[in-house]
């Protein structure tokens, strides 16, 4: 089972970027810390929610990106888990922390990698989850373009 770098947990936390007050995200979804959606105990977040220390987010973004995200995107993974670097399984991770875990399941940017997970293809692939509540985001259009530039680096 593959796990996520110190690296990965870094780009997670830039991508993302800290705010201590509950915020609504470019989706108009509740959000807090680095990104988080819900806490650990499964409470969604919402504005009325207190604000957290740096400390805080980072423990919460630990445990989702650990109990949440990284043991389905290994399940998603498993037959090709040998193939993959730790790059780009930590680039999956991103993006399944970003979309959701639903999201990648059922992306052909999934399907792409189960075939052939050196396929340039799949560049093309992350480049498409770029919209939020159906407009075009920049942000998430650099993000994914940092999430191959992550997924192809050795």
């Amino acid at each position: 089972m593959k796990k996520i770098t110190p690296a990965g947990i870094d780009f997670i936390k830039k991508s993302e970027g800290f705010k201590a007050s509950p915020y609504l995200c470019s989706a108009g979804v509740p959000t807090i810390g680095y990104g988080t959606t819900y806490y650990p105990n499964g409470k969604k977040v919402t504005l009325r929610d207190k604000a957290i220390t740096e400390s805080e987010a980072l423990d919460i973004l630990l445990s989702q990106v650990n109990t949440k995200y990284v043991p389905v995107v290994n399940i998603y993974i498993r037959s090709v888990e040998k193939q993959l670097t730790d790059n780009q399984f930590d680039a999956l991770v991103s993006f399944a922390y970003n979309l959701g875990n639903g999201a990648l399941q059922k992306s052909t940017l999934l399907k792409l990698i189960l075939t052939n997970p050196n396929n340039p293809a799949i560049a093309n692939e992350f480049t498409k989850w770029i919209y939020a509540d159906g407009e075009k985001s920049k942000g998430l259009l650099m993000r994914r373009q940092k999430e191959v530039k992550m997924y192809f680096s050795k």
